[in-house]
């Protein structure tokens, strides 16, 4: 599926190495005051070539408008933008367009669809999330605009280290998207001694989503977290998802975990929050963050062994130009899909719960 949504419904198209990504995007209200630096801003976030940390493919990702703004502001009719890539190195791929690269979508995609792209991934590559950071964009000015609410992430954790303080002025400030500035000088020098041997890391993102409204989501299959999961699950190189304080609590007695609710005058919230602002799939208007685990980046530099589409066993190196560690670009994409689920979510609940 290429389309994801409801209401507020997206559709990504385009490969890492073809002439051009993007999305059209349905049931985008009208009115909306748009253009392209609205959308540029958040792509300019996960575009390569930022740091010594990320791939040095140098595109721009300059985004265009082709249909559903006039004047200044959105029509209400589907909602077209693209992005051209300029800075594609096919022959990078040529060595190992007959070979199942470890931990890569090529068998599958050989097996399902009897071909593939072997030139950086075609759709399985993470460019693909072009799309889904312009949706995102545009989502996150409605919510911010209109609802007043906000969406951040950071880097929580990188290999075994968990980074415990936090400072949201700092997340933007350093290329790992780290919100703990203490630690930051250190671990910069690991991921860039990683780089140096050819090597990769993973690491937890934490994204925070600040006043949402309570009663959002739907029992019994449309819950509010399995829509984040679904979302969180659906980008590359994602591994697990977790909510709120889940794989704490988990490990718990009731009497410790439980978080009651106190009343403050009209205002009712949990005491703690460890269930990240979700109950019964429904949110409790008290601010959702989530856990979001990242793999290693697959395409590394060092000899690597696999298999062929001969069925033979061989030696393999890498080429090309790719990121030491996915996290610090993968957050503004983690970002975008919870705002799209959040906007979709309040669509769904104003046209079930709040059209009378």
């Amino acid at each position: 599926m290429n389309t994801f949504g409801n209401l507020f419904r997206i559709t990504s198209f385009g490969e890492s190495h073809g002439k051009a990504l993007g999305v059209i995007i349905d049931n985008l209200p009208p009115n909306i005051k748009l253009c392209e630096t609205d959308i540029q801003a958040e792509l300019d976030r996960r575009k390569p070539g930022q740091s010594s940390v990320t791939t040095p493919r140098k595109e721009a990702d300059k985004c265009e408008i082709l249909s559903g703004v006039f004047e200044g502001k959105t029509t209400g009719t589907p909602l077209c933008t693209i992005v051209y890539n300029k800075n594609q190195k096919s022959k990078d791929y040529s060595n190992i367009k007959d070979i199942f690269r470890p931990s890569h979508a090529d068998f599958g995609y050989l097996k399902k669809y009897g071909l593939r792209d072997y030139r950086g991934g075609g759709r399985s590559s993470a460019r693909e999330t072009i799309a889904r950071v312009i949706g995102g964009a545009i989502a996150k000015k409605i919510l911010k605009e209109k609802f007043g609410i906000n969406i951040y992430g950071f880097t929580q954790s990188l290999g075994k280290e968990v980074f415990t303080a936090v400072d949201k002025d700092f997340i933007e400030e350093n290329p790992l998207r780290m919100a703990d500035k203490k630690v930051f000088a250190t671990v910069l020098q690991k991921v860039e001694a990683l780089k140096n041997a050819g090597d990769s890391i993973g690491g937890v993102a934490e994204i925070h989503i600040e006043n949402p409204p309570a009663g959002l989501g739907n029992p019994v299959f449309g819950k509010l977290e399995a829509l984040l999961a679904q979302a969180m699950m659906s980008v590359p190189a994602v591994k697990f998802f977790e909510m709120g304080e889940g794989r704490t609590i988990c490990t718990q007695k009731g009497s410790v975990a439980n978080d009651p609710f106190v009343a403050k005058g009209d205002l009712v919230s949990s005491e703690r929050n460890v269930n990240g602002g979700v109950l019964g799939g429904i949110s409790t208007g008290d601010d959702i963050y989530f856990r979001v685990g990242i793999k290693p980046t697959s395409s590394i530099s060092l000899p690597q062994k696999s298999a062929n589409i001969h069925g033979k066993n061989v030696d393999l190196e890498i080429h090309g130009r790719h990121d030491p560690v996915l996290l610090p670009r993968a957050i503004p994409v983690l970002e975008a899909m919870a705002a799209l689920v959040l906007l979709d979510s309040i669509m769904l609940q104003k046209a079930q719960c709040d059209l009378f």
